[in-house]
């Protein structure tokens, strides 16, 4: 048989002078099906296949991303729940007016109406501050994140869930709407670190080829946790949607509880045979992770244990840039301030003749959808394309949008579908993308603090961005807010398509190793 030969292994055709391949039995009689490797026996020129069962190499990743989802899909419960909430202390305002108005007479009405469920008065300022508070509380989440993260992955989720679910609860028996302030506040960074913990757990524990979807997954847990506040919010006050969303961080918890701890962070902290069980069991029980595992070896080995400030900044500095211009795009584009002012936009935008919280739960739906699409594509097509249409189809539908708004709800079919080609857009791209980039741009020695830099700054542009909705509208009217945000997503285009790189397939470590070698080049 001559060297160019290659013969599978399988019962009886395996050469005598070689020994049985380490994951083939000579007993069995089923071999199944994925080529690992090759070896060959150098006296006879035979060469073998070896072949592993690889069918299921993934499960193990794919369930602890979806255990961890739960963070996000928190989260979402948090982010969606701005809108109906609003909506419903507006309504209740409404409503109260309206029977004092009816009955002003009746001392015994006027003290019903100010009862524990009905809430209390909301101006248009007091409620963008419950909007964005969230916001500023994630601000400091993300800045004490690149501490946290030194304590292990697994251990801050766990840490986090009960004060997450503790700020909810609070809420449910909040009695004037600086109450509310300080719950939103807390819940904001708690919402922050399990956000962050748990896309760098992800993009840490997940192999190269399954790295993008499963961040995907975390974004797709987001904006269904959003449709579900939509569509909770439909139907229960706001008391009573904050009294289901406290149950959400108490399921992360005994989620988290059976999951191993990221093997990159045990390596840190010199537990390797730790390390080594957790990789294992990530990769399967027949998976051979001895070349991985060295590498990541490798790779801590060569993170100095006290690197020079001005050499950490160098390297830093341009995975911070692109980073942080990345979050500036996705946070200021309106797709924020949409989704904390959902309800109220409608209203004011589609007029009486469009239920607004089933245009909102539509929108939701369609988030949703699009975020499944994304985690499909985002391996498949590259990361900078996919930015790149992203941008462009959010200018496209917010330029309409703006444009439509201003003739009110005589157009409010075509403003429909302009929000929802800009979902479907910034669901698709620049929603998971900057997340994931967060990851691979920087190197395992600076990624703790990459991360607490790149989400600090994103959570201080999501305030700012959902804070001043409500002035913008108020000075440039609707129709101009909403161009100003295609104005951003056109520049964010430009900046995408001149500077970001292709991190598609790419080892974690060798993705930022390249960032590096470029900004050497």
């Amino acid at each position: 048989m001559t060297a160019s030969t290659d013969c599978q292994v399988t019962l009886g055709l395996d050469c005598p002078r070689l020994p049985p391949p380490p994951s083939i039995s000579r007993s069995s009689s089923n071999v199944s099906s994925t080529i690992s490797s090759k070896e060959g026996c150098t006296k006879c020129n035979f060469t073998v296949r070896v072949v592993t069962n690889t069918r299921h190499k993934h499960l193990s990743q794919v369930l602890a991303a979806l255990a961890v989802s739960l963070g996000p899909l928190a989260a979402g419960l948090g982010k969606g729940y701005s809108s109906p909430a609003i909506a419903s202390l507006q309504e209740i305002q409404e409503n109260r007016a309206n029977e004092l108005a009816r009955r002003s007479k009746n001392v015994a009405s006027i003290a019903n109406l100010t009862s524990f469920h009905d809430g209390f008065p909301v101006s248009a300022q007091q409620a963008s501050w419950v909007a964005s508070l969230s916001l500023l509380g994630a601000l400091f989440g993300g800045a004490m994140a690149g501490v946290a993260l030194r304590y292990g992955r697994r251990h801050i989720l766990l840490l986090c869930a009960l004060p997450f679910s503790a700020s909810w609860l609070l809420t449910v028996f909040a009695t004037s709407v600086e109450m509310m302030f300080a719950t939103a506040f807390a819940g904001g960074y708690c919402c922050a670190l399990v956000l962050l913990v748990t896309q760098v757990y992800v993009s840490e524990i997940a192999s190269p080829e399954v790295r993008g979807a499963l961040s995907a997954l975390l974004k797709v847990a987001n904006h269904l946790g959003v449709l579900i506040s939509f569509v909770l919010g439909a139907y229960l006050n706001w008391r009573q949607l904050a009294c289901v969303l406290a149950a959400a961080p108490l399921m992360l918890l005994g989620a988290a509880a059976w999951l191993p701890e990221s093997p990159s962070w045990l390596l840190v902290r010199g537990r390797e045979h730790e390390a080594a069980q957790a990789l294992q069991w990530l990769r399967g029980p027949g998976a051979d992770t001895s070349a991985e595992l060295a590498t990541l070896r490798a790779t801590v080995l060569q993170c100095p244990s006290s690197p020079p400030r001005l050499r950490l900044r160098r390297r830093m500095c341009r995975p911070v840039i692109l980073t942080c211009a990345l979050m500036f795009f996705q946070r200021c584009t309106g797709a924020h301030a949409f989704n904390f002012y959902a309800v109220p936009i409608l209203r004011q935008t589609l007029g009486s003749g469009v239920n607004a919280h089933a245009g909102a739960i539509v929108v939701g739906v369609v988030q949703l959808l699009a975020a499944l699409a994304s985690g499909l594509l985002i391996d498949r097509v590259g990361r900078v394309p996919l930015l790149a249409a992203s941008l462009a189809l959010m200018a496209a539908s917010l330029a309409g949008f703006g444009s439509a708004a201003s003739h009110g709800a005589a157009s409010a079919w075509l403003q429909l579908a302009c929000v929802l080609l800009f979902t479907v857009a910034f669901s698709l791209g620049i929603a998971p993308i900057p997340w994931l980039l967060l990851a691979e741009l920087f190197p395992l020695e600076d990624r703790a603090a990459g991360a607490a830099i790149g989400t600090g700054f994103s959570y201080m542009c999501a305030f700012v961005g959902v804070k001043t909705f409500v002035d913008f509208q108020q000075w440039l009217g609707i129709g101009g807010a909403f161009w100003l945000y295609a104005a951003i997503s056109t520049a964010g285009l430009f900046f995408v398509l001149a500077f970001v790189p292709e991190t598609k397939g790419r080892d974690l470590e060798l993705a930022s190793a390249a960032i590096d070698e470029d900004r050497n080049a």
